[in-house]
């Protein structure tokens, strides 16, 4: 999928079988609605890896500028009950605030493909050209219909209480995402392009790919308004 803007908030995390119940019902009830509705917020999405409690969840906002927004960090700072309730329950939380490197792709689809990586410092520019080829051939491959990739740029300033009652959250560095309407065409683009060896001999210091996951919820603003 092409993003909604040039920002976004991306997530991963484990919630226990026992919790997943009550969790996604808060999610999807409670926690998209809210978010929709802080302006800058263009769309947010929940998917999950079958099988198991494992979640990538993303916010797509219309600019850098909304992570830092009074609207957004009033929010953060003023959970519900529900929310916090249920702030504990994200285990080994990853939250990175990204600016958009560049996006190509139409629409959402079914399956996403999540790879963390880090360049090596010498090997940023080569990394990076190597993925935005990769941007341009992935979205023509059958079953294939996205490719964005992030770059976090993490705002300087105080923790929020959400976080703090998280405990604190791990932060990736770039964010490669590959979308599509076919699981394999994923799998297929993690071997060809995207596996940790390929992307070593592209540049990347690391790389953790994550998925496929399963689209389970989407919201935009209009979805948001009661």
């Amino acid at each position: 999928m092409a993003l909604l803007g040039q920002a976004a908030v991306a997530m991963w995390w484990t919630v226990e079988t026992a919790d997943l119940g009550e969790f996604q019902e808060w999610h999807s009830k409670e926690h998209l609605p809210e978010r929709l509705a802080i302006p800058g917020f263009n769309r947010g999405s929940r998917w999950m890896r079958a099988g198991s409690g494992d979640f990538f969840v993303i916010y797509e906002l219309a600019d850098y500028a909304t992570l830092t927004s009074d609207a957004y960090r009033a929010r953060l700072n003023d959970p519900t009950p529900w929310s916090t309730r249920m702030m504990p329950l994200h285990r080994d939380m990853v939250r990175s605030q990204c600016r958009v490197a560049t996006s190509a792709g139409r629409g959402i689809a079914t399956f996403m493909l999540t790879v963390q990586l880090s360049p090596r410092p010498d090997r940023e520019h080569d990394l990076r050209n190597y993925l935005d080829r990769s941007i341009a051939e992935l979205p023509l491959r059958q079953g294939i219909t996205g490719a964005p990739l992030l770059q976090t740029d993490t705002p300087q300033v105080l923790a929020t209480k959400e976080q703090r009652i998280r405990g604190g959250d791990a932060v990736a560095d770039w964010i490669m995402l590959v979308t599509g309407y076919e699981h394999a065409a994923l799998s297929q683009a993690e071997d060809d392009i995207l596996g940790r060896a390929s992307l070593s001999d592209a540049g990347a210091a690391d790389s953790a790919s994550a998925g496929p996951f399963n689209l389970v919820h989407a919201m935009t603003p209009a979805d948001a308004k009661v």
